[in-house]
């Protein structure tokens, strides 16, 4: 089973495009053109949940349907679920009392989870099962150790699993931040991490730490997600061979943001992020005979399909699609919208949402 896709327009792009005859015009290209389409890409397991559960809380709830932030972070999806008839909320007292909220993927804390108690609001958790993890890692620790989590302030993710140890926790966003932080006791010390991370960039952030906090302990596990990872191997393979790298993903998704940069490190002589196919700028074909695309873990794969039918427009139809792994991993929908389903005979509630890459 995996999330339905809705076609939403596009936002229009107030410019004259220019035809494949005047970007050709400008700089021929002398190697055979071709795109470079990495595997994995898009949604993930946890993504791919976290839409269904939207869209069988609709299905069997009926609308409106509350979802306190983003569900995922990507634009396409998130109007695609409005059109349907979920509300998007910034906190639950925007929520009437009584209703029924669904908890985003990225997580929330245990006092945004007493709030939605303290208004008798109805809810389903649909916190990715890997930040999840992180969050009990958060409770288990904090109980003999500072804890330093590496992560970007103010994201969603972030902030759910501060909140599970605030008194406990220090934010670290960036490796400026770990040269000078500063602990009462650093025999005591373990770091956690954002799922979405860049892997290159949270072991530069560790190194530090380490370097300066020799006792500093690791996670039993590697909490920067599978996917996140395996995207990010994925455009790494692929960037020394593109002179352009388009990742298809929103600005307020880490993973998709990281991959950007990720494509730059690696060797990609220009890359790009785009919501829509209609965003892409044609002069950044000039000249260009390779070009990679990817997406991030919040993205349908109709918003690449739409990516490559441009590129083909202007003669990059051949397309080579480059595997790194295989993902096969999969997350059961949330117990309390399982138990709904079961009752009402829906079958697909053993279903479990699975990535479509």
């Amino acid at each position: 089973m995996s999330a339905t896709a809705v076609s939403v327009p596009m936002p229009a792009v107030p410019r004259r495009r220019r035809s494949p005859e005047e970007v050709a015009a400008a700089a021929p290209v002398t190697a055979p053109k071709r795109v470079l389409l990495a595997a994995p890409r898009g949604y993930c397991a946890g993504v791919d949940r976290a839409v269904i559960a939207v869209e069988k809380a609709l299905e069997h709830y009926g609308a409106p349907v509350y979802v306190r932030k983003q569900i995922v972070h990507n634009v396409h999806v998130v109007s695609s679920l409005e059109a349907r008839g979920a509300i998007f909320v910034e906190e639950n007292e925007e929520v009437p009392a009584g209703e029924l909220v669904v908890f985003s993927a990225h997580g929330v804390s245990p006092a945004v989870v007493q709030s939605a108690a303290d208004r008798g609001l109805r809810t389903i958790d649909a916190t990715c099962p890997l930040v999840t993890k992180v969050h009990k890692e958060a409770v288990r620790f904090a109980e003999d150790n500072h804890i330093l989590l590496i992560g970007h302030e103010g994201h969603e993710e972030v902030e759910g699993t501060y909140g599970e140890a605030p008194e406990s926790t220090t934010i670290v966003n960036n490796p400026e931040e770990a040269r000078t932080v500063q602990v009462d006791d650093p025999d005591h010390l373990i770091w956690l991490s954002q799922t979405t991370l860049s892997v290159d960039e949270t072991m530069e952030i560790v190194d530090i730490l380490r370097e300066r906090f020799p006792n500093l302990q690791n996670p039993p596990s590697d909490d920067i997600c599978y996917a996140t990872t395996n995207r990010q191997v994925a455009i790494k393979k692929i960037a020394p061979q593109a002179e352009l790298v388009i990742v298809v993903g929103s600005a307020n998704s880490s993973n998709s943001v990281r991959l950007v940069e990720v494509a730059l490190e690696y060797g990609a002589k220009a890359s790009y992020r785009v919501d829509f196919a209609n965003e892409i700028d044609e002069a950044w074909f000039v000249g260009v005979a390779s070009v990679g695309v990817t997406s991030g873990a919040s993205v349908p794969e109709v918003l690449v399909q739409d990516v490559l039918r441009l590129l083909a427009e202007y003669g990059y139809g051949s397309v080579e699609e480059v595997v790194t792994a295989e993902e096969d991993i999969l997350f059961s929908l949330p117990k309390e919208l399982r138990a709904t389903m079961k009752a009402a005979g829906d079958p697909t509630y053993k279903m479990g949402a699975k990535s479509n890459s």
